[in-house]
């Protein structure tokens, strides 16, 4: 009997098996669900100290802060804060994570003479009604949804802190996205006005973007708008405002002053008139008595 040899056929991995242990772990980790501890920042931690990525980052941030303190439309129980680290521990780890712009309206008091270094959600108040970030290049950037350390930026706000508000503004093109947390808990970008505002009713103020030259540094800001469409001025604004209304105000009271002066010539020629006629009457009555 002739015997064949028959060569079995390759054996094919499965998918399972063609994955690397490391990715599936990594995968493994995305899909569970993360152990979340508010906490506050440990006394031993060490704040990143990340340069800026661009001037236009602080000066965006400050421009935000300075028409509301102007226009004295914060509360005293509310913050807005810029670069402050958001704390929270994930997987027994610290997270921190500092945007570029956020409000909270309602923050626990701290000590007299304490100074603020990190916010806490549910732990220094509640959680920030607003956040902002001003488009950057980073890996885990303004859009990044990476659910494992290090978090991207929109999961950290969507999925960890669950902030209301995500804001994403680029000042080169003036491009502003606005997103919201829906019931379902993920981020739903939301239409302008036909202004390209949006109304953001934790604040009670329309969001919008105007071009322009501020601290001789020209581009896209963020600026403020009442619900009945006033503009939230800056400082240098303010004043210039302020030195228009004296100017107009001295301009009045000039006007007024040489219309009372026009009255009083006219009162005093009106007088000289009635004197006259007076003096005149006097003088054909005496003409008649001497007749």
């Amino acid at each position: 009997m002739t015997q064949v040899s028959v060569t079995p056929p390759p054996t094919i991995p499965t998918k399972a098996h063609s994955v690397q242990p490391e990715v599936l772990e990594a995968i493994a980790k995305a899909k569970a669900k993360p152990t979340i501890v508010w906490e506050k920042l440990p006394a031993n931690f060490v704040l990143p100290d990340d340069p800026v990525e661009s001037i236009a980052q602080p000066l965006l941030a400050a421009a935000l802060n300075e028409s509301l303190e102007i226009a004295q439309h914060l509360a005293a129980e509310t913050i807005v804060a810029s670069n402050m680290a958001l704390v929270v521990r994930i997987n027994q780890r610290t997270i921190v994570k500092a945007p570029d712009w956020f409000y909270v309206p309602q923050v626990n008091p701290v000590g007299k003479n304490v100074i603020r270094r990190s916010y806490s959600p549910h732990i220094d108040g509640v959680v920030p009604a607003i956040v902002m970030e001003f488009l950057s290049e980073e890996e885990t950037g303004e859009y990044s949804t990476r659910p494992t350390h290090p978090y991207g930026k929109m999961y950290f706000y969507e999925q960890i802190l669950q902030v209301p508000i995500y804001v994403i503004f680029d000042p080169e093109d003036g491009r502003l996205e606005i997103r919201k947390l829906s019931p379902s808990g993920k981020y739903e970008l939301q239409p302008l006005n036909e202004n390209g505002r949006y109304f953001l009713e934790s604040l009670d103020l329309y969001l919008g973007t105007w071009y322009g030259k501020r601290l001789d540094q020209t581009f896209h800001w963020l600026r403020w708008w009442s619900a009945d469409d006033r503009l939230l001025l800056w400082g240098s604004e303010k004043i210039a405002q302020e030195r228009l209304l004296l100017e107009a105000e001295k301009q009045r009271a000039e006007a007024e002053k040489l219309r009372a002066e026009a009255e009083k010539q006219r009162a005093e020629a009106e007088k000289q008139r009635a004197d006259l006629a007076e003096q005149e009457i006097l003088r054909l009555r005496q003409l008649l008595a001497n007749q």
